[in-house]
């Protein structure tokens, strides 16, 4: 059976900015071709991304990740079973061991215990081991309940949401509840060479600033550092792999569907009050493939330098278009279908590649496509 795999490759310029950082604050950085890049984690896109499903997708259709899951649990056997409210934290500990996850006393005090790690749980699951707990208390004989423990964790691992099927579940002491991600999501990489820069700013303390006899020195002094860039992002979806973690091709559909808008549409929100910084893509291409994924960072290894002809955004197009059709023609792969949209005539090279769409028609082809093979 022939494969689908969803290729989605980005150029977007952010300005002074710090979207993403490290533990001193400053932008991240990667070396890659012997030059200095700008780079956002893949961790920090996937998040932005995961925040745009809320107005994507109905609540029910995705997940939560936390460790306060007695909490979370308890307060929906409250929901089920109003009567059993007092009991919610002592029924939601029995499913959850029951499921077999360990949990550990929080250390809030008198918080309800916590599971050891975080955990990833659709809304779904954590309805369906709450009417277990419910269950389990009903048919109880005196006040011990006894949680089939087969069938909690069969709970923990059906009925998956879109987000859990999509960037996958790891719970590290129960490896049989593990969700195999079907995205994978590189470091966006700015496609030239950055050298950070530091903002010196000050805050007037305006009490003080009214008083004549106050002297008229700032209440605080600070730098913030930043950076410009225009970035390569890339990410790759299985779709197969994502219909085997839904089960339905219906699902799967409207789950790329929100993948690939939100992918396209999110942005990390890191100091985005300072910055103002929220751009969209310059260009985009989807590219559906049967092989496999195909990263086209190559195109930058060499750094685009100052002075390219049309700009750095215009040469950064055609030399993700330049280098893809050469991968193409140099390893005899024909993908399925390819789309391209983005503002101007900039986004041209990239067109010759497939279709040039809009965001609306990329997404509504690209849900036709994965419908279309389905296996029947």
């Amino acid at each position: 059976m022939s494969r689908t795999i969803i290729d989605v490759h980005v150029i977007q310029t952010v300005p002074p900015s710090n979207i993403n950082r490290d533990d001193t604050g400053s932008p991240k950085t990667a070396v890659y071709g012997g030059v200095r890049r700008a780079r956002v984690s893949s961790q920090a896109w996937k998040r932005s991304t995961r925040d745009a499903f809320d107005r994507l997708l109905d609540r029910e259709n995705l997940g939560v990740r936390t460790k306060q899951v007695v909490e979370m649990i308890g307060g929906v056997i409250a929901e089920q079973e109003p009567d059993l409210a007092e009991r919610a934290p002592e029924l939601a500990t029995a499913v959850l061991e029951a499921a077999g996850f360990k949990l550990k006393a929080a250390r809030k005090k008198d918080a309800q215990d916590e599971s050891e790690f975080l955990l990833f749980l659709s809304h779904r699951q954590v309805r369906n081991l709450a009417a277990l707990a419910v269950e389990a208390a009903r048919t109880a004989t005196g006040d011990k309940i006894a949680v089939d423990k087969g069938e909690a964790k069969a709970r923990a691992d059906r009925d998956h949401s879109v987000d859990v099927s999509l960037f996958g579940r790891m719970v590290a002491n129960l490896p049989d509840l593990n969700v195999e991600a079907a995205v994978q999501v590189a470091h966006a990489l700015s496609v030239h060479g950055v050298t950070n820069e530091y903002d010196y700013f000050t805050a007037v303390d305006d009490h003080k600033s009214a008083d004549d006899e106050e002297d008229s020195g700032a209440g605080m002094i600070g730098t913030v550092e930043f950076n410009s860039s225009t970035l390569y992002r890339y990410a790759a979806l299985d779709v197969d792999l994502l219909r085997g973690n839904l089960g339905d091709t219906d699902a799967t559909r409207r789950a790329v569907e929100a993948f690939a808008r939100a992918f396209v549409m999110s942005m990390p929100t890191g100091k985005q009050n300072t910055f103002a910084n929220r751009t969209l893509p310059d260009a985009v291409l989807l590219v559906a493939r049967e092989t496999q994924p195909i990263n086209l960072v190559g195109a930058f290894e060499d750094a685009v330098g100052e002075g390219e002809k049309g700009g750095r955004i215009a040469a950064s197009i055609r030399r993700l278009a330049d280098h893809a059709r050469e991968l193409h023609e140099a390893f005899d792969e024909t993908p399925v279908r390819v789309w391209a949209f983005g503002g101007g005539e900039r986004v041209e090279p990239l067109a010759e590649l497939g279709e040039r769409v809009t965001l609306d028609g990329a997404v509504a082809a690209l849900g036709a496509l994965v419908a279309e093979r389905a296996p029947s």
